[in-house]
């Protein structure tokens, strides 16, 4: 478990070096008081393991930049390996724009430990597909949250990105944003993956897995942002699985299903050193009505092989071998 004494910690993702994990991870003062401004005091602190459960933490990785698009907040992100250079992906919001609009964001590091901002934001919402600052029916622009891979079929690479698009009823605008790059640093917007299905409010930290042939993407989405039709049905939200034909979809989001108890959230599948898959989520409420701020102990999943949901047509229940 990851807890730090004076800090919250929430929303992180990993990166491994070939000897230890990486865990990078937002973090705000505790003396704060009020948990819902740890949003707009967030820095990225940084921590390493050799088993996902023992922590070491070090220096913080960076916060918001004085004078940028990102001068107010520095929120989730991705890290991927060029060759000798590490990139990674966050989302940056600006003081202008009381952090109301989502950016995307660069920087690069040799080591994981000193990092160079790129500059300017590499993507935005494109108004071909996504809701943008003129045109957006929810509390935010959403662009955020991006997940980087190697095409599967070519040289080049795709992003993952939380979006809504501009149309349709608002709780069930949510979709996964995709863009495509050659190099890293220039980007071209795409529309969404395709999903089938149920809609939700915001698909958050959206990030393919594969396991012995069998494909399934991972998002987050809590009770209040969840669609009409799901609360109707009495789902929660928290931390969702659902079958994919791929790591780009199309994503069978009526097959959807809770992959982890409804008080973790923006949670990660994480490979193992030893090869097995681990779940992992920070732990939203501390069981007084507070906010906990915690990253949990990786949960085991076994094989996604042959993995299926079953009971009623929304997803209700979730059977990992």
């Amino acid at each position: 478990m990851l807890t730090l004494p004076d800090h919250w910690v929430w929303d992180f993702w990993t990166a491994h070096d070939g000897e230890r994990h990486h865990l990078f991870f937002l973090k705000a003062p505790r003396s704060l008081g009020d948990p819902d401004l740890r949003h707009w005091n967030v820095r990225i602190g940084h921590a390493v393991s050799t088993d996902l459960v023992d922590w070491e933490v070090l220096d913080d990785a960076f916060g918001p930049a004085e004078g940028g698009l990102d001068d107010y907040t520095t929120w989730t992100g991705s890290i991927v390996r060029d060759g000798d250079l590490w990139w990674m992906f966050y989302t940056g919001t600006s003081i202008a724009e009381r952090g109301l609009v989502q950016r995307i964001f660069a920087a690069t590091s040799p080591d994981l430990h000193t990092w160079t901002r790129v500059g300017q934001p590499v993507v935005e919402a494109d108004a071909r597909w996504y809701e943008t600052p003129t045109d957006y029916d929810w509390f935010d622009v959403a662009c955020r949250d991006p997940w980087v891979l190697r095409d599967p079929d070519g040289d080049g690479w795709h992003m993952l990105f939380t979006a809504r698009r501009h149309e349709g009823p608002a709780d069930e605008r949510g979709v996964i944003g995709h863009a495509v790059s050659e190099d890293l640093r220039s980007w071209e917007v795409r529309a969404p993956l395709p999903t089938s299905g149920p809609g939700f409010g915001q698909l958050e930290v959206a990030h393919p897995v594969a396991d012995e042939g069998a494909h399934a993407m991972v998002f987050s989405c809590r009770t209040p942002e969840l669609s009409a039709q799901r609360r109707a049905a009495g789902q929660v939200g928290g931390v969702w699985i659902a079958p994919a034909s791929g790591p780009l979809g199309p994503v069978a989001l009526d097959r959807a299903a809770l992959l982890l108890p409804p008080d973790l959230y923006a949670g990660k599948v994480v490979r193992t050193a030893e090869g097995s898959l681990v779940a992992l989520g920070f732990r939203y409420e501390d069981g007084a009505g507070g906010f906990a701020g915690v990253i949990e102990d990786p949960v085991p999943l076994g094989s996604l092989a042959g993995w299926e949901t079953t009971a009623d047509p929304l997803g209700a229940s979730l059977s990992l071998p």
